[in-house]
């Protein structure tokens, strides 16, 4: 693990972020376009990063490691659902809402793929894109029941089985292990994409820091699930693994995007089913800022 990578990395996101906060500020990032910033991610440069993360030697080993990883974030996500029941007792219901959803649904795609990819490299990546895999399902299953009603069994499967990620983890998957390597010019605009990621997610996440006032973001609420999503949970995690022994490259991206903050959907479910999207914003911008700190202590500590 390279520290002299990570803090340079993380010095880098921080730089993206008040770069995205400023825009914000002066207006040349806006309400409209910020959404086309996360379409852009979730749809197209997320996705041709993840298949660039494929294209490495395959070998029985990575599919084994891949494997546990998934086992793993399965465990992670049931975990973190019961969690969500326990932790936020006698809270006012609009506000459980949203602490039960963004505790089972972490920013680790957006945020964590980036810091997985600096610290632990390729296949870091290749391992951060398959432990998402359970949190998307979560995500748009059993985490939508906490806003409205559970969508049935069609919807459900079509959602993530359309979604881009999924089907940049599939194409990645199948180009790994037949040991291909996508074509000339096409190849090429995947991986200058997947270059884009890093920077366009962070704009994103900076721009979301505009217009809010800095000291109404921490309240007693707040900096307890704060404490939840990124010590607790991570935590757990770090402490199952090391009970099983698990390799510790797994172990690592586990616990490191275990231990993301709060996923920026959250604020926009809230606001679509009035559980007071102020609040969730708050939860979101507090964790994320955190996170600058917490994440390099966790690698630190995995050292």
């Amino acid at each position: 693990m390279d520290f002299n990578n990570l803090f340079i990395m993380q010095g880098m996101l921080f730089s993206l972020m008040l770069l995205g906060l400023y825009l914000r500020k002066i207006g040349m990032i806006t309400d409209s376009n910020r959404e086309l910033l996360t379409d852009l991610v979730v749809n197209v440069t997320l996705p041709c990063s993840i298949v660039k993360s494929f294209e490495m030697e395959f070998n029985g080993g990575i599919l084994r490691s891949c494997l546990v990883i998934f086992l793993v974030a399965i465990g992670i996500q049931i975990g973190s659902l019961l969690l969500s029941y326990m932790l936020y007792p006698g809270v006012e219901e609009k506000h459980k809402k949203v602490l039960q959803y963004a505790t089972i649904c972490s920013n680790a795609g957006i945020l964590g793929n980036p810091i997985a990819e600096g610290i632990f490299g390729p296949l870091g990546l290749m391992y951060a894109s398959v432990y998402l895999i359970p949190q998307r399902t979560f995500m748009w299953s059993m985490g939508l029941t906490y806003f409205t009603e559970c969508p049935d069994k069609k919807s459900l499967v079509k959602k993530v089985a359309t979604h881009p990620c999924i089907i940049a983890v599939a194409i990645g998957l199948f180009l790994m292990i037949a040991q291909l390597r996508l074509p000339g010019f096409v190849g090429q605009t995947v991986h200058t994409l997947a270059g884009a990621n890093t920077g366009i997610s962070m704009l994103f996440i900076g721009s979301i820091l505009a217009g809010q006032c800095f000291k109404s973001m921490w309240t007693r609420l707040t900096v307890y699930y704060a404490f939840v999503r990124l010590f607790l949970v991570p935590f757990l995690v770090w402490a199952v693994c090391a009970l099983l022994h698990l390799d510790p490259l797994v172990t690592g991206v586990s616990v490191v995007l275990a231990g993301m903050p709060a996923a920026s959907v959250t604020a926009i479910l809230a606001a679509k089913y009035s559980c007071d999207e102020v609040f969730a914003t708050k939860c979101v911008i507090s964790s994320t800022l955190l996170s600058m700190v917490t994440a390099p202590l966790w690698c630190i500590f995995l050292a």
